[in-house]
């Protein structure tokens, strides 16, 4: 049976391989390498932390049989520069970067950053699991209106989003890609 429930600093270690095969590129791109190992170590301590973009306080797993299968990461999109601060602390102490991080959200949205499953349990839903929790917590409880960035050639993921009921809203120029920028409200 799958479990949905809030993360904690523990899971941090289990969360990190997940959110890095949704954003690979883009942490290399925020370190300056591409070490997958430094990778992981980053975001773990990254998830393990309060108060940054991609802290156990914003993410939400699926669990099976006590092991993380899936991970949905998402916070307000007006705390984002805030949230930033500690990722950029740490790019620059631990890899003298200052690298230019763009614009992916906007103050009027709940912000999806990642969203991921382990390969072993794709294909079974759970990504769709996570975003109609997601959905039904923020949109239909809280009345707030959710966003996300797919790339633009990302026919399945975009197919996905686009079936639950995200909308696109336009376009974002983010680390030499095109995103779709999608709302569901």
């Amino acid at each position: 049976m799958i479990k949905i429930r809030k993360a904690f600093p523990a899971d941090a270690a289990a969360i990190a391989p997940l959110m890095l095969s949704a954003m690979e590129e883009i942490i290399f791109y925020f370190m300056g390498e591409r070490d997958r190992q430094k990778a992981i170590a980053l975001l773990t301590y990254l998830i393990s932390q309060p108060e940054n973009q991609y802290s156990y306080e914003h993410i939400i797993v699926a669990e099976e049989d006590e092991k993380i299968i899936g991970q949905i990461c998402l916070y307000p999109g007006d705390a984002l520069e805030q949230l930033r601060a500690p990722v950029r602390a740490y790019l620059r102490k631990h890899f003298n970067r200052a690298p230019a991080l763009g614009e992916e959200t906007h103050a009027e949205e709940t912000y999806i950053d990642t969203l991921a499953v382990d390969p072993a349990a794709q294909g079974r839903g759970i990504g769709k699991i996570l975003l109609l929790y997601v959905i039904d917590l923020f949109v239909h409880r809280y009345g707030e209106v959710l966003g996300l960035l797919v790339e633009k050639d990302n026919d399945r993921a975009k197919t996905l989003y686009l079936n639950i009921g995200f909308k696109p809203t336009g376009t974002v120029h983010l680390f030499d890609k095109t995103f779709e920028h999608l709302h569901y409200s």
